[in-house]
């Protein structure tokens, strides 16, 4: 994999065309790791976004840079109109209140909580997400239950007509509550309307999870076309309020 150190004064400042920060996808790795860096600062990861890649740590690697650089050979996607909301999801949405924006801060400090199995979220990454949110750019989605706690949400990246999803997160109270801020981020924000533009949501690798709610899997340089087109689309105006009905009074029950 590339190794994209840079001397001082060389690491990247914006200015350079995106898909120069990592070079042709041609001849990046047959891998899904494409690069590690010791830079890490928010206008790279924009860039990144731009050019097909994601950012998520290697604590352990032997190279010991400060942040790695992925592109899978096999990217999970969701097309909106494909997702998938069972009636069980959509029995469990009435118990909740979903909003965007409102508790940014507080979704990427749940999805980082060092108890998860697999935590990667670090202090780096959630000050460099704080400034893309401050930036406009930065995006999460919030679940509130009926006493107005905070039981689950999601955050990710919004460019044109891309949103990337980086992590997601519920409350051992909040059933379903990851799933229906997916959900509504999809079906309130990222469906597609008459001249609204093409959309796509990018989920990094399609787990058994989320192939459950519509995602799959399509080849790296069919991701990168993808993408070209996405860019280019208008990007949602995200609200900062309520985009879900308030609270009924149903109960939840399962298929």
């Amino acid at each position: 994999m590339r190794d994209l150190g840079r001397p001082p004064g060389a690491a990247y400042d914006g200015r350079v065309p995106a898909l120069a920060v990592f070079g042709p996808p041609e001849l990046w790795p047959n891998e899904d790791l494409v690069a590690f860096t010791d830079q890490f600062d928010a206008p790279l990861v924009e860039a990144a976004y731009r050019s097909g890649v994601f950012p998520m740590p290697l604590r352990r690697a032997f190279f010991g840079r400060r942040m790695a650089w992925w592109s899978p050979l096999d990217r999970g996607l969701i097309e909106p109109a494909d997702f998938r909301a069972s009636r069980s999801l959509a029995q469990s949405a009435k118990r909740y209140r979903v909003t965007v924006n409102q508790a940014f801060d507080r979704v990427v400090a749940a999805c980082a909580d060092p108890g998860r199995p697999g935590g990667w979220i670090d202090a780096d990454v959630q000050a460099v997400y704080g400034q893309l949110h401050r930036a406009g750019l930065a995006v999460s989605v919030e679940v509130w239950d009926r006493a107005d706690q905070l039981v689950g949400g999601l955050y990710g990246v919004s460019l044109g007509g891309l949103f990337a999803g980086e992590s997601m997160f519920h409350r051992p109270s909040g059933r379903d509550a990851s799933k229906v801020a997916l959900w509504r981020l999809v079906a309130d924000w990222l469906t597609p309307t008459p001249g609204g533009g093409a959309r796509l949501v990018d989920v990094q690798w399609a787990t058994p999870h989320l192939v459950s709610l519509g995602a799959k899997s399509v080849p790296r340089l069919e991701y990168l076309e993808r993408l070209s087109i996405v860019l280019d689309q208008p990007r949602p105006s995200w609200p900062g309020g309520t985009i879900a009905n308030d609270m009924v009074s149903e109960s939840s029950s399962s298929i």
